[in-house]
This record gives C-alpha cells, sequence and structure tokens, in this order.
C-alpha cells in the first residue's frame, strides 16, 4: 500500500467519547489487506483541510478504529463528518510496541489523557492473548475522573485475574472509589510486578515519562525493560520533512514507539 498518496476511507461509525473526543470507524476503500503493529499510527486526510496523525486503535466490528481530538484546523472537521462521508488515509506509518518480543514477561502499562489511544490498543492485544504475558499492570492518569476515556473497559480489566488497573485523578477535590488523588507517577508505589522479569510501555506528556523514569529507576528496573511512545509534529510519517527529528531520529519513522536506551540522552533537552 502507497504510504504517499492517501486511499479513500468511509466513516461507516462515529461514537462521542466525551465532549469534543469521537471514535472514527473507517471502512476502507481496498481489498487488499491492512496489517500494522499496535502502536503505528496513520495520517488521516480531510480534503480541503490537511491531514493529521492519529494513532491506530484497532480493527471492530471490521473497522478500522481511531480516536480523536476537536484541537485544530483538520481535527475539528475530521469528527464533525457525518456517517457515509469519505475522508483520505495513508499509512501505517512507524514503529509499534514489539509485544512478540515481551511474552512471558509481566507488562506495566502507565499512560495519562488521551496519549492513552496507543497504549490502550496494546492493552486490548495483551488481555486477548493473556496467556502469553504474565501480570497486567495497568497505571492511568488524568486530570479529572470524568476524563477517563472507555471507562467500562477499565471496569472490565479491573476484574480480570492477574490485572491490576490503578486510576489517579490530579485535580480531584475528594476521594472516589477505586481512584487516588495525584500524579499517575505515584501509582508506582502500588503497583505489583517483577522487576526483574517485566516490561513497562508508556505513552503521555514527556514531563510525565520522565517522572516516571526515575520511580522505575528507585525500583531497579532497568532500562532496558521499558519502551516509550512519542509525541512530535508529523507533517510526512516519511521522515522528510523533518519536523519530527529528535537527535539523530526522526519520530514518525523510527518511532513512535521508541526502545528506552536509544532515545535516552535525547529526552528532556530542551530545543531537541
Amino acid at each position: 500500500m502507497s504510504q504517499t498518496l492517501p486511499m479513500v476511507a468511509t466513516l461507516a461509525a462515529k461514537e462521542m467519547e466525551s465532549p469534543g473526543i469521537y471514535t472514527l470507524g473507517l471502512a476502507l476503500d481496498t481489498q487488499a489487506p491492512f496489517d500494522f503493529d499496535y502502536g503505528q499510527f496513520n495520517m488521516l486526510y480531510l480534503f480541503g483541510a490537511g491531514e493529521v496523525a492519529i494513532s491506530i486503535m484497532g480493527w471492530r466490528q471490521g473497522l478500522l478504529q481511531h480516536t480523536i481530538r476537536a484541537v485544530g484546523r483538520v481535527t475539528h472537521p475530521l469528527v464533525a463528518l457525518n456517517v457515509g462521508q469519505q475522508l483520505g488515509l495513508r499509512g501505517p506509518f512507524g514503529r509499534g510496541w514489539p509485544l512478540a518480543q515481551l511474552q512471558g514477561r509481566d507488562l506495566v502499562f502507565i499512560t495519562a489523557g488521551l496519549g492513552c489511544a496507543p497504549v490502550v490498543a496494546a492493552i486490548h492485544h495483551a488481555v486477548a492473548n493473556r496467556d502469553r504475558y504474565g501480570r497486567i499492570v495497568i497505571l492511568q492518569g488524568v486530570k479529572h475522573h470524568a476524563d477517563l476515556l472507555w471507562q467500562k473497559q477499565y471496569r472490565r480489566w479491573q476484574t480480570l485475574g492477574k490485572c491490576q488497573v490503578l486510576l489517579a485523578a490530579s485535580e480531584e477535590h475528594r476521594h472516589r472509589h477505586r481512584w487516588r488523588l495525584g500524579l499517575v507517577t505515584e501509582l508506582l508505589a502500588l503497583a505489583e510486578f517483577d522487576s526483574t522479569n517485566c516490561a513497562v510501555l508508556m505513552c503521555g506528556p514527556e514531563i510525565m515519562m520522565l517522572a516516571a523514569l526515575k520511580q522505575l529507576a528507585r525500583l531497579r528496573v532497568g532500562d532496558d525493560a521499558v519502551y516509550l511512545s512519542l509525541e512530535r509534529n508529523f507533517q510526512c510519517g516519511l521522515g522528510l520533512c523533518g519536523h519530527c527529528q529528535l537527535g539523530p531520529y526522526f519520530v514518525c519513522k523510527d518511532g513512535p514507539v521508541f526502545h528506552y536506551p536509544a532515545v535516552k540522552p535525547w529526552l528532556g533537552r530542551e530545543g531537541v
């Protein structure tokens, strides 16, 4: 499938997750298989407006899922589309989570806000292939408990065996059932996993990930066990425009999922 020319997709389903955030179910106008790794993204193109990078959530009922927050000149009209209207799609792009390599380990998912989309796709895979992994630990942080997307899924995951779900809200004013007041990084003190045989999959604001990395080091989780999904300004998806350069890497092409040791020298450096 060409990654330079958009293919046609038809909006077949649309669901509001919360005000301003929608999940679009796309029917692809192609007979060719559309294969992707969890953690990769597509460029969604709206005719006459432009295109934007959106994480792939996966397949549901034969439709390709993308969850979008309306924040800019492309995403606002994208979420305003009606079922039956068409858009363009290029992809998939980048590298995803190395889930096949992580079999047999405890999986620790750490994320905050809508940055959870690339991680939630990987959680679905781990849950669907439960016998291939050890414990599953899910740490999710939001500003307010009502900001949590896919609440039914998180409640279901809380009922699974060998699965721990910890939720934090940083701007709540009182305690709520199963919620901790504070930052997602504070949940690591409560997480139950084998620090010598685990993999950490993390996505969200870079300042959060840097704080979590310090906590993980104190818990004696090795750098080699950590994978990060980074966000940058993706304009082409092919590493040609240079907008997403991070040190020697182009995040759209060499990431967005990186093995932490590869990008450790570049994280948190101003101007990089």
